[in-house]
């Protein structure tokens, strides 16, 4: 019993100096759980990074989810790829926005919260010392999709149909992710769908919010994953945009991003794909990757 307690106050020991070190980063401040929306009484949170040398005056919005999952263990894996001292030690402010997860809500009710996340910095953005009309978002994987989903269908807070848009002006200036799912109608080398048995549709039954019981028809199915398929709801008034993909994934097919890039050239806006050769999902080197975006960044954002 004793030696149970000893693991266990070294364990909490452990974890408390490992916060109070993240705390305490010489690059930046980190404020943490900063709610930004409440949904269904339940707050959404977000960290701030805040650079403790010179700000550039820019902000990047950094989708925090994996697997559609937006637990704190995302934070740290942000973390681990040094996405936050990149940024931080270029000036940037980064919003950690945490979306809601996929066990609670729908693909299109996550965009939402990211939404709120855009809105909820713009409204803040004097008291950081940011431009809110020059803000980058940033998101890998689920995050990436997520990212992407919000700036295809991003508002410009204009009324529409005699109704005003529910988060006001929610447009982003930049866009940059690493390997997103964009397409659910086509995934990789086969056409998606909701009714077969495979990893993918059981996972896209739950990014559109139907029961497992439910079998809509084909009409309502492709209705359905267009909604939540960035490729497929590209606009001219997109965002530049930068995807970094490796074409050894075996999680998310590089085919994902070209299907972005297709897009994009069809909408006639900027849109760059870099390439990982070898690269899985993600790869050990990514943070050489995370200074490829930060860069990618400055010449959007700060017009370097």
């Amino acid at each position: 019993m004793r030696l149970n307690r000893f693991l266990y106050l070294l364990v909490a020991l452990f974890a408390f100096s490992s916060t109070a070190v993240l705390a305490d980063d010489p690059l930046f401040a980190q404020h943490q759980n900063v709610v930004y929306a409440e949904v269904h009484g339940v707050g959404l949170v977000m960290d701030i990074f805040v650079p403790k040398g010179e700000k550039n005056g820019l902000a990047v919005v950094d989708v925090v989810s994996g697997a559609w999952h937006s637990d704190r263990g995302k934070i740290r894996d942000h973390m681990l790829t040094q996405t936050f001292h990149t940024l931080c030690r270029k000036g940037y402010v980064v919003f950690g926005v945490r979306p809601g997860s996929i066990t609670k809500f729908s693909a299109l009710e996550m965009r939402d919260h990211v939404n709120q996340g855009i809105r909820w910095v713009k409204d803040h953005a004097k008291e950081y010392g940011v431009d809110p009309e020059r803000l980058g978002m940033m998101g890998a994987s689920a995050g990436g999709h997520l990212a992407c989903l919000t700036a295809m269908t991003a508002s410009d807070g204009s009324e529409v149909d005699g109704k005003k848009p529910p988060f006001g002006d929610t447009r982003v200036k930049a866009v940059a992710v690493f390997f997103p799912p964009t397409d659910f109608l086509m995934f990789g080398d086969k056409p998606a769908g909701l009714h077969s048995e495979d990893r993918i549709s059981k996972l896209t039954r739950r990014l559109v919010g139907i029961e497992s019981t439910v079998e809509p028809g084909a009409e309502d199915v492709t209705k359905m994953l267009t909604q939540i398929s960035p490729a497929r709801l590209v606009t001219p008034k997109a965002p530049p945009l930068l995807l970094i993909h490796g074409d050894a994934d075996p999680v998310v097919p590089l085919q994902q991003s070209e299907a972005m890039v297709e897009a994009y050239k069809k909408a006639g806006v900027p849109v760059e794909l870099v390439i990982k050769k070898g690269g899985a999902h993600p790869w050990l080197t990514i943070h050489e990757e995370v200074k490829v975006l930060a860069d990618w960044f400055d010449k959007q954002l700060a017009g370097k």
